[in-house]
């Protein structure tokens, strides 16, 4: 287990340490600082918010550097203070997922990103969604930095984000594994009008890197990933799916797997929102 928690507490790629140093060391107040510091792009109108769609492409930003340093561009104050909603970064789930991974690294706690879906957006679906998951000395727990007190309002949210149960977030591989086994629908996983098996897979790939310290945009396409209609591999993907439901008893395999072609993240990955190849650092 020391490897792996070795492993979830290196810094996050594109991490200047130091400007973590000034803020407090616990999760809740961590995931209360990153709340106040992003607005995600899809719920800002609950803030009184339309951003201009040069605003929106803050989104697009991947490493936590570039984020920190677009929320200091809207507001140089201490990263301890929230932002009016107003003079946030402009992101998504994944940023939010992100950022909190990389304060809780630098405080010393054991973190990961998770790729999955929410069932506390919409009544009955599964949303594409990013939560983190700490180590607290006994057992990961997965928080939810998102779910401020706008948000637990508007999502009628009766869980404690800070402690999200597994059956309100389900981890991609679960979400696979639930489908193949009749339990639910594939038509019930993804986001707006996109969903079905092609969908889920490409979060299982998703969560895979996310596992190996490689935490994409949730709309970034690359290698094993079905094009959005295609039948997955089924069997191959019922494998991989399964090493990710107890990553740890799995992690030597997990690593050894992503080393391969079809999963390893490539220099250039096909960005499906802006429809274009996006050339990226690792």
């Amino acid at each position: 287990m020391r490897e792996i928690l070795e492993f979830y507490s290196e810094p996050v790629p594109g991490t200047n340490a130091a400007q973590f140093d000034a803020l407090p060391g616990d999760v809740e107040s961590l995931a209360r600082i990153v709340a106040g510091l992003l607005l995600h792009q899809h719920i800002a109108p609950a803030y009184g918010e339309a951003p201009a769609p040069a605003r929106i492409a803050e989104a697009q930003l991947r490493p936590v550097d570039e984020i920190v340093a677009c929320v200091l561009r809207h507001d140089g104050a201490a990263l301890s203070l929230a932002r009016p909603p107003a003079k946030r970064a402009i992101g998504v789930c994944r940023h939010f997922t992100l950022l909190l991974v990389a304060m809780l690294r630098h405080k010393g706690w054991p973190a990961r990103a998770r790729c999955g879906f929410g069932a506390y957006f919409e009544k009955g679906k599964f949303v594409d969604h990013w939560v983190a998951e700490y180590w607290d000395g006994r057992r990961w727990i997965m928080a939810d930095a998102q779910m401020d007190a706008v948000q637990r309002k508007l999502f009628h949210i009766d869980f404690d984000p800070m402690d999200v149960p597994r059956d309100r977030f389900v981890i991609a591989g679960d979400a696979w594994a639930m489908c193949r086994a009749g339990k639910s629908d594939p038509a019930a996983f993804g986001i707006m009008d996109m969903s079905g098996w092609w969908f889920i897979a490409g979060n299982v790939v998703r969560d895979l890197a996310a596992l190996n310290n490689a935490v994409m945009l949730p709309w970034d396409v690359w290698g094993a990933m079905p094009q959005p209609g295609e039948a997955p591999d089924f069997a191959r993907f019922d494998a991989w799916a399964a090493l990710t439901l107890d990553p740890d008893v799995h992690f030597a395999e997990l690593r050894a797997l992503y080393a391969t072609d079809d999963l390893r993240v490539p220099p250039v990955v096909f960005n499906a929102v802006l429809q274009k190849p996006d050339r990226i650092q690792l």
